[in-house]
């Protein structure tokens, strides 16, 4: 095994790309359709962190949790509040598990659990 990459069901292509994109700071790799108005399948990735967002409807399911390990959460906290994203503004929390996380809700129903460990 290499690496694993979530599927996340979306069900908007421009509330997507408004989420993922312009605020959380993915990049597309590329997107594909059957044909034209069949459903959007894209790769987006940001670091080390890729994601397939889909609409086909057999693909998944929404409510997933996707757990994302990472360092930085405190400025990348910062960076996404200085963006004044009017449907989301995450706070940090110490998690009992010794770690930073930072929770957030895509509009489709997923959550992405960001987590950097505390070395304390």
């Amino acid at each position: 095994m290499q690496r694993t990459i979530p599927l996340l069901r979306v069900f908007d292509e421009a509330k997507a790309y408004e989420f993922y994109i312009d605020w959380l700071g993915f990049t597309v790799d590329w997107t594909h359709r059957f044909e034209p108005g069949t459903p959007l399948y894209m790769q987006i990735t940001q670091g080390t962190l890729t994601l397939h967002l889909t609409e086909h409807h057999g693909d998944c399911t929404p409510g997933a949790k996707v757990f994302v390990a990472c360092t930085g959460l405190a400025e990348f906290h910062t960076e996404l509040i200085g963006k004044k994203y009017k449907y989301n503004r995450p706070g940090l929390e110490k998690a009992f598990w010794n770690a930073l996380t930072m929770e957030v809700n895509d509009p489709f129903g997923n959550k992405l659990l960001f987590s950097e460990a505390l070395t304390e």
